[in-house]
């Protein structure tokens, strides 16, 4: 037993001695790992610590996020405002230079778009009365009103002294490239000072009617020195004069607008120079006719009243230094949908110069214009123009008396209705109805004379022309063919003013010319016993009218001009038959 543990004791001792090397190490490691379980501790501790850190941090970066959306909100809301707000200090405020122009520099072009810009600030702050900055504004925005008004009342008057003091004054030029230029200037004191626009008015109408009639007056007065230098007055077609018996296209010819340029005052100077009356009429009225359109396109272009266009504000003095640019941190570029000042600019410009030069169409202006004001504008064309219709009315009676012939009488009927025709293209209706006074003035006199050139053929035809103290004057083939010639005249030249068959009044006329004509050369052949010599003499006379209808005028498609040429060529081959006849009946009887 004893030996037994002996042998235990001796196989357990290598492990005792190996655990004794070795207890160092394993001291070693023990304090490794109460090290490693201390900072572990530590460890945890930290990363506790550390978490409860995070989480106090998570919480004020939540509420940064939560301040960053409110500063975003607020900054959204305030460049909501900014506009508007910008605009309403820019609407009730002066702009320093726009105050300069007004009161230390004279009326120009600078004042165009100053004056656009004034008037719309002073309309908003009439809108905005309520506002007290409005209000305290009101009184130097007055004091500017004042003066700008008197500085244009000065510059519109001064601007009239030319045309008041020579007459020989483009007045065309002065209202185109002057009166237009500077209309918005007027239309600002029609709205802001309508005393001193109806002033300016009254001094136009009275200078521009004292213009126009001096003028007329003197070209006139030339006209009718020309005109008394060729008299001619209405000599029946049986007289013995020779005057009329051929065509004269170059006199026809006046009833046009085109052609000849019209006459000028200074050639009355020339005692030698002379006219026909058709030439001196068709002057007057086209002279008449340009004058009196240009001043009616002039004055229902510049007098009518219109309203105020709004102007952006960026196209205001103030848009050179806008508020949102003192407003914004950034100078106003964060809002990149803003447009582009300098842009507009021009074309603002561009609108108020724009088609000042030419008509503003009447077309345009009569179809949005109201008729009590279409009725005041051509209230004031005739205040100016009066003088000068009743000087052209009087220089035509002056025309007509003595009574002219018919064919120049036709002839200013035409040249007439030609001018109204361009009158109403031109969209002038006062003078269309004076003109069309005066072609119901022409047409009695018309019938005068085709009356009076009926009668006296009659006369000469039915042998009436005799009394108790003369006989009836004897009718020869010279007489008989210088009515002919003078009858085929007035056809012709009746034919070739004549573009229409429907002319009940000319045609009728010759109707009758034609009828006593037949009569007197059956009377004058009546005369001659011999039958056969009779028909000869007929188809002779026959044959003269026809060649002179044929050769007469190149209008020979004219109906008028076919039944004409019909009916004297009927007369002609009745006269052949009847000396067949007369020379059968002849060499029967010698049978």
């Amino acid at each position: 037993m004893a030996a037994s543990n002996d042998r235990e004791a001796l196989e357990s001792s290598p492990d005792k001695f190996f655990y004794r090397g070795r207890a160092k190490e394993f001291v070693e490691l023990h304090d490794q790992v109460q090290t490693s379980v201390g900072l572990l501790d530590s460890l945890e501790t930290f990363l506790s610590t550390f978490q409860k850190d995070l989480s106090s941090v998570s919480g004020q970066i939540a509420e940064l996020q939560d301040r960053s959306k409110d500063i975003e909100n607020r900054l959204k809301s305030r460049r909501r405002i900014e506009k508007p707000l910008s605009e309403l200090l820019s609407d009730l405020s002066i702009p320093p230079p726009l105050a300069s122009i007004i009161l230390d520099s004279d009326v120009g072009e600078p004042w165009i778009i100053a004056i656009g810009d004034f008037e719309r600030r002073l309309d908003v702050l009439n809108a905005r009365s309520r506002v007290k900055a409005a209000r305290d504004l009101a009184d130097v925005a007055e004091g500017l009103r004042i003066v700008a008004a008197t500085k244009l009342r000065a510059f519109f008057l001064a601007l009239l002294h030319p045309v008041r003091t020579s007459v020989t004054t483009n007045m065309q030029v002065i209202q185109t490239s002057i009166f237009m230029k500077y209309r918005s200037l007027y239309t600002f004191l029609q709205r802001q000072a309508a005393n001193v626009a109806q002033e300016i008015q009254k001094s136009y109408v009275v200078v521009a009617r004292t213009y126009y009639e001096t003028a007329f007056r003197r070209y006139i007065r030339s006209l009718s020195a020309i005109k008394a230098r060729t008299t001619e007055k209405l000599e029946p077609i049986v007289s013995g004069e020779q005057h009329g018996s051929s065509l004269d296209e170059g006199r026809l010819a006046y009833a046009k607008m085109e052609g000849s340029s019209v006459i000028l005052a200074y050639m009355a100077d020339d005692k030698a120079h002379k006219e026909p009356v058709e030439a001196v009429l068709r002057s007057l009225l086209l002279v008449l006719m340009d004058n009196a359109t240009a001043e009616y396109t002039f004055v229902t272009t510049f007098f009518p009243i219109e309203p105020l266009q709004p102007l952006p504000a960026k196209e205001t003095f103030s848009s050179m230094f806008p508020p949102s640019a003192m407003l914004s941190p950034d100078q106003g570029g964060f809002d990149e949908r803003r447009s582009n000042v300098g842009s507009e600019i021009g074309a603002q410009t561009a609108r108020l110069f724009g088609g000042t030069a030419g008509p503003l169409s009447a077309a345009i202006r009569s179809n949005g214009m109201e008729k009590s004001e279409k009725t005041a504008l051509d209230a004031i064309w005739k205040q100016i123009m009066d003088p000068v219709l009743e000087y052209c009315k009087t220089f035509l009676g002056t025309i007509l008396e003595p009574l002219v012939p018919p064919i120049p009488l036709l002839v200013m009927i035409r040249l007439t209705e030609e001018i109204i025709a361009e009158v109403q293209k031109r969209e002038c209706p006062p003078l269309e109805s004076f003109l069309f006074t005066l072609r119901i003035q022409m047409w009695p006199a018309f019938q005068k004379g085709m009356t009076e050139h009926c009668d006296a053929l009659k006369k000469l035809a039915e042998g009436t022309t005799a009394s108790y103290f003369t006989r009836a004057a004897p009718t020869t083939d010279l007489s008989v063919s210088n009515i002919c010639s003078r009858y085929i005249v007035i056809f012709n030249s009746f034919v070739m003013l004549t573009q229409h068959e429907e002319e009940t009044m000319i045609f009728s006329n010759l109707l009758r010319l034609r009828q006593e004509l037949t009569k007197l050369i059956i009377r004058h052949t009546d005369t001659i016993s011999d039958e056969i010599t009779k028909a000869t003499k007929q188809s002779t006379i026959y044959e003269v009218l026809l060649q002179g209808l044929s050769k007469g005028t190149q209008l020979t498609s004219h109906p008028h001009s076919q039944k004409e040429f019909g009916y004297w060529a009927e007369k002609e081959e009745e006269a052949r038959r009847r000396i067949i006849s007369v020379n059968q009946a002849k060499r029967s009887n010698r049978r």
